[in-house]
Order: C-alpha cells, then sequence, then structure tokens
C-alpha cells in the first residue's frame, strides 16, 4: 500500500490536469460503489423487518418499537463519532468547503453509513440523497489530503463528491452537477466544472450498474394537454411555496431541539421514534424513504381512483415523521421529503380541480412531477437543480414550461418569506452564517499572505490556563495558536479559559484548547478569510501553509483587514487613475505641458477641490521648490507653483485662462 500511495502521488505531482481528472474520475467511482452499498443495506434491513412481518403478533409493534430502535443506534453513533452524524449531510459539507477549506474527516463516513442506514431501515422518515452527498464529498475530500493537491482542487473534488452522491441516488449526473455547483459551492466557477461533471457521470453509472434501475426514482412522460393549464401549474407553485414554508418551520423546530424536560438525553430519539412508529401504524407509506410511494403517485393517470385527501394526508404525515426523525437525531436528508410532499400534494390538486376543470382531462401524473420540483426548489433554493432532476427522472421535456413556471415562482415567494434554505437554516440555528455568493470586491486582490501578523506569540500545550492568561494579557491578545513540536495543535482564546471555569495553575492549555481550529493560507484572498472569520463571529485565525496545514505561518486578525483594505484601496486607486490617464492619451493632440502659477494668479491660495477644473485636463505633478508634489482635493496651490497638466490642445487654452489674472474694473 505504501508503494502504490508513493506512485499516486508521484502521477498527481507530475501530470496535473490528467491526474486531477483521474482523480475525480476515481471519486466518481467510489461515490457510486458507496452510494449502492448504501441503497443495498438500507433494502436489507428493511427486508429483514420485513421477514419479522410474517409473525402476525409481531407485526403492530414492530411498526411501533423499530423506529425508536433505529433512532436510538443513530443518537449512539453520533454522540460516538460525531458532532457532523446526524442530519441530512449537505449543511456539514457546506461547512467543510467555506469554513475548513474543504477538510472533511474521512473517520466519519462509516459512521454515517451506519447511521443512515440504522435510520432508514429501521422505518424513520428521510431521504439517503443528503447522507450520500456528505458521504460523497467526504470521500473527495480524502482523497485529495491524500494525493496532496492544492485548496481549490480539493474544493473541486469535495464538490464532484457531493454532486456525485445525487447523481448516482438519482441516475442523474446533470442534476448532480448542478446541485454541487448551485448549492453546495454556491458559484458557477468554471474551474470546478469539469471536476463535478466526470464524478457526477461516473458515480451514476457505477450505482446503476450495481443497485439497477429498479432501486432509482423515475417516472414516465408527461405533457400540457392544453394551455389554459399553465394556470394550475401556477397554482402548484403556490401551493408548493406554502406547503415548503410550513416544513422549513418545523425543520427549524426540530433543529432547535427544544427539550424544557430534565430527562435523559436518550428519550428524545425514544420517543421521536415512537411517535414516528405511532404514525406509521396509520400510514406507513410516511415511513422510510418513501420513493415508492412516490414512483406510483409520479404514475397517476386520470382515471385514478385516489382520494386528494389521502394524499394530503399523507403529506403532512411526511413533514411530521421527517421533523421528529431529525428531533431524534436520525441520519437523513431533506432531499426525498420534499420530494414526496410535492409529488402527492401536486397529485392531490389535480384530482380536487379534476371534476370542475372542463378545458381538458387532467392527469394527476403530471401535477405530481411538477409540485415535486417546485417543493424542492423552495426548500433548497435550487430551482435549476429541481428542474434538471425532473428531466433525467422523467426522461422527457414535455412539461419544460410548467416546471420552470411553478419552480421559479414558489423560489421566489418562499425567498421573501423564509430567507433560509433546509440546508442554511442548520447552520444558522448553530450560529453559522456563510456568504450567500462569492462577490468580487476590493478585498479579492489581497492575499491573506500580504496583511498577515509573522512575528507572533505563540502557547505551549504545558502551560497552565493562568500562565496562558497571563501571556495573552501582556500581549494585549485575545486568542494565540498553541504549538507542539513546531505544529500547529489548536488554538487558545480568552473564551476557552472562561469556559473552563476561569484560571488555574492545574489546569492547562491542551485541557481546555481548540482542537480544531478554522485556519487559513497565505495565497487565499483577503475577502474569503473575512467570510470565514464572519461565518463563524471570530477574531483571528491561524495562517498555516499551503503544503502543510499543521505549519503555522502568521495570524490573520480584525485588524488583518484593515490593512488589506487600505492597501487594496490604494491600488484601486492607481489602477483608475492609470486608467483615466490612458484614456486621454489616447485623445489626439493630447501631450504634457506646464503652467507657471503667478503671484496675481486667482487660483493663489485655492485648494485643488476649489478649482473649475477643465473636464479635458488632468492635474498631474506640480513643482514647489526643488520639491515635486503628487497633489490631491486638499492641496493648496501657492505663487511659483510649476503645474504639469495632462491634455489636449483645448486643455492647455482652458488651464491657461483658469491661471491667468482677471483684469479688475476701475
Amino acid at each position: 500500500m505504501k508503494r502504490i500511495g508513493m506512485l499516486l502521488r508521484r502521477f498527481v505531482q507530475n501530470r496535473g490536469p490528467a491526474a486531477f481528472l483521474a482523480a475525480a474520475l476515481g471519486v466518481g467511482v467510489i461515490v457510486g460503489a458507496v452510494a449502492a452499498l448504501l441503497v443495498t443495506l438500507i433494502e436489507w434491513v428493511q427486508h429483514l423487518a420485513d421477514r419479522l412481518d410474517d409473525v402476525n403478533f409481531v407485526d403492530p409493534w414492530l411498526i411501533l418499537l423499530l423506529p425508536a430502535v433505529g433512532l436510538l443506534v443513530a443518537w449512539f453513533i453520533n454522540r460516538r463519532w460525531g458532532p457532523g452524524i446526524s442530519g441530512g449531510g449537505v449543511s456539514e459539507t457546506m461547512v467543510g468547503l467555506s469554513l475548513r477549506s474543504g477538510y472533511l474527516p474521512t473517520r466519519t463516513i462509516g459512521a454515517k453509513l451506519a447511521a443512515t442506514v440504522a435510520t432508514l431501515g429501521s422505518g424513520a422518515s428521510g431521504g439517503r440523497e443528503g447522507p450520500a452527498v456528505q458521504l460523497g464529498a467526504t470521500l473527495g475530500s480524502s482523497v485529495a489530503r491524500y494525493t496532496r493537491f492544492g485548496e481549490d482542487q480539493i474544493r473541486s473534488l469535495v464538490a464532484a463528491g457531493a454532486g456525485a452522491g445525487i447523481g448516482a441516488s438519482f441516475n442523474a449526473p446533470i442534476a448532480g452537477m448542478l446541485f454541487a455547483v448551485e448549492v453546495v459551492l454556491g458559484n458557477f466557477a468554471i474551474r470546478h466544472l469539469n471536476a463535478v461533471v466526470v464524478a457526477s457521470v461516473a458515480a451514476a453509472v457505477t450505482t446503476r450498474s450495481l443497485v439497477g434501475e429498479e432501486s432509482i426514482l423515475s417516472a414516465p412522460p408527461h405533457f400540457v394537454i392544453h394551455p389554459a393549464e399553465m394556470i394550475l401549474y401556477a397554482a402548484v407553485g403556490l401551493l408548493a411555496f406554502l406547503l415548503s414554508i410550513a416544513f422549513l418551520r418545523l425543520i427549524h423546530r426540530a433543529e432547535s431541539r427544544p427539550n424544557a424536560t430534565r430527562m435523559p438525553d436518550w428519550s428524545r430519539p425514544m420517543l421521536a421514534g415512537l411517535a414516528i412508529g405511532f404514525i406509521g401504524l396509520l400510514a406507513p407509506e410516511v415511513l422510510g424513504t418513501g420513493q415508492s410511494l412516490v414512483r406510483s403517485v409520479l404514475r397517476l393517470g386520470a382515471d385514478t381512483d385516489e382520494l386528494w385527501w389521502v394524499l394530503g394526508l399523507l403529506a403532512v404525515g411526511k413533514m411530521i415523521t421527517y421533523a421528529l426523525t431529525l428531533y431524534g437525531d436520525g441520519s437523513a436528508g431533506e432531499f426525498m421529503p420534499s420530494l414526496f410532499i410535492g409529488a402527492v400534494s401536486g397529485g392531490a390538486l389535480a384530482i380536487v380541480i379534476q371534476p370542475v376543470w372542463g378545458f381538458s382531462s387532467l392527469n394527476p401524473g403530471a401535477f405530481a412531477v411538477v409540485g415535486m420540483a417546485a417543493t424542492f426548489a423552495a426548500v433548497a433554493r435550487a430551482p435549476l437543480t429541481s428542474i434538471l432532476i425532473v428531466f433525467e427522472i422523467t426522461g422527457d421535456y414535455g412539461l419544460v414550461l410548467p416546471l420552470m413556471l411553478a419552480a421559479s415562482l414558489a423560489t421566489f415567494l418562499a425567498d421573501r418569506f423564509h430567507p433560509d434554505s433546509a440546508y442554511t437554516l442548520p447552520l444558522k440555528i448553530r450560529g453559522i452564517h456563510l456568504p450567500r455568493r462569492e462577490d468580487v470586491d476590493l478585498l479579492d486582490t489581497v492575499t491573506v499572505g500580504e496583511v498577515m501578523s509573522r512575528k507572533q506569540s505563540r502557547l505551549a500545550p504545558d502551560l497552565s490556563t493562568a500562565e496562558a492568561l497571563a501571556v495573552l494579557e501582556r500581549q494585549h491578545h485575545h486568542g494565540l495558536p498553541v504549538i507542539e513540536e513546531d505544529r500547529l495543535v489548536g488554538i487558545l482564546t480568552l473564551t476557552d479559559i472562561r469556559a473552563s471555569g476561569g484560571p488555574s495553575s492545574e489546569l492547562l492549555v491542551r485541557d481546555v484548547m481548540s482542537t480544531t481550529p478554522i485556519t487559513v493560507t497565505p495565497s487565499m484572498p483577503v475577502s474569503s478569510a473575512l467570510a470565514r472569520m464572519a461565518a463563524l463571529e471570530i477574531g483571528r485565525m491561524p495562517v498555516v501553509s499551503d503544503d502543510d496545514p499543521r505549519r503555522l505561518e502568521g495570524m490573520f486578525r480584525r485588524e488583518s483587514v484593515v490593512h488589506a483594505y487600505h492597501q487594496a484601496l490604494g491600488a484601486t486607486t492607481d489602477r483608475a487613475l492609470y486608467r483615466q490617464r490612458l484614456r486621454e492619451k489616447t485623445v489626439p493632440g493630447a501631450a504634457f505641458f506646464e503652467m507657471v502659477v503667478s503671484d496675481s494668479s486667482p487660483v493663489v491660495g485655492l485648494s485643488v477641490s476649489e478649482l473649475a477644473w477643465p473636464d479635458n485636463a488632468t492635474l498631474v505633478s506640480l513643482r514647489r521648490g526643488g520639491a515635486v508634489i503628487i497633489p490631491h482635493g486638499e492641496t493648496v496651490l501657492s505663487n511659483g507653483d510649476t503645474l504639469t497638466v495632462f491634455g489636449s490642445g483645448d486643455a492647455r487654452e482652458s488651464v491657461a485662462w483658469l491661471l491667468e489674472p482677471k483684469a479688475v474694473d476701475s
């Protein structure tokens, strides 16, 4: 294995882009295999439960108790190998990309896989797509770090793994690619697309080859029969908006985990599981992923005998059971529940309207398809992904206009009434505010290495917290890095000392420090570092080497941002002046000329900003005695100043008139 690792690293170092795409291909194949394993294990656990169903007296008790058992297992895994195991996994992937330079710990792969199988295999409600995203992103991060790619390539492979997770789950590589750039990365940077596309396609092909078509969501093609149906599809968008707001509020309540009782922690997953089991006794369709029901609803025709209120109750039941799964620390995602809610509600709307609609025969399956896309678009704020994934599921473009109308309308309204998506909401509850997009600004032009503090005090892990506090107060710092054998092992802040009960001569720095500090690299733009700092509301970050994440290079603090801004502002001003002079230099007849300010000139004693300076002339410099002064708005002109001006012939006459002494009427 060691020799294979050396050969892989040598290939990466020597082949550059070819090795990077080969790594993306490898990530896609591995993610596809892991997604197939996830599907197989969930189905195996469900099959085992079905075998127990054959015993008649066990059946109702099994449905009632099994979700509680599954959530208790997931809760234990989350406590033992967490945090980051419970929930869907997309939010954790976004944090890893935005705050940890693409680092997602490899040790969580097995834990996430086991927790998801326990959750969904036992009948708790949710989707396997979110966990597949986290598993794929973690595998991409691990491969990138093992082969020692740079930070930007690590981000690309993490996004590629995330997109591969979606592509593998739905056999939808294009939708997987869009999900990675629209939701996970949050921008459509071209440099990431190659890896994401290669990984998504490879994962989809691998999973389909291993598990077959029957385990992947699919639907027949549908069409718009009459143009007037567009009004009804707009109504589907409105319904999807209302349902998404209700769903997001339930998710918020579940993620906040209100617990007014003093019961032990393990009681939460147990009670949540029992509640899910009770609902499952009444409506077993809402248990698990619900994919089989969605597949049947998407195939409903105009002659269906389904009752609209039954479908409506299933939508409500799915919302409640998924919220209970989150509350019980289950490992399941929001993707499939939102598709389930949209599909059954869209089909129910068509069934309600069918008796009074006289223009055409309504197809509930078509409305289910549009409702599915619109609801996911509003819940995830990913309209492009939702539209494309339906195209790939149905294999047809017959509903392109209704899909675009409903998804856009639902997303627009949801964004106005609930600014957080299902993926940013858990982060907001934890106090993490990720930037919505990477805007180009002044601070994009300055790197962390240009403004970081290189001479930096540091702490040893064996210092007592009392000694560390004395160092912090003497250095006037709120936090310092902790170094052991020239390696960064953590960071200690005043908050850490206070949280430990105050300074102590017995408590050591290693006992209270943060062992996983958020770091930046010298090559990172200051804008990205500032966004990372603002997301966690921290005031300092260690700067580590681009090649070695444990070698300290300096510290990036709030004052570094001020220095960066002034540096960028000066550079921007210089570029603006240069562009202005370049434009003027292209004017025919433009040249440099000099003018002398006489003692009787009306401009003596006035500042440059007070002059009615000609538009076609630029004041370049002024010579006063032996000194050359670069003028600004507050520069005051004096007798004998020699002005160097650049402009056209007309500008020369205008400046001469401005400086010429004016006759005074007697």
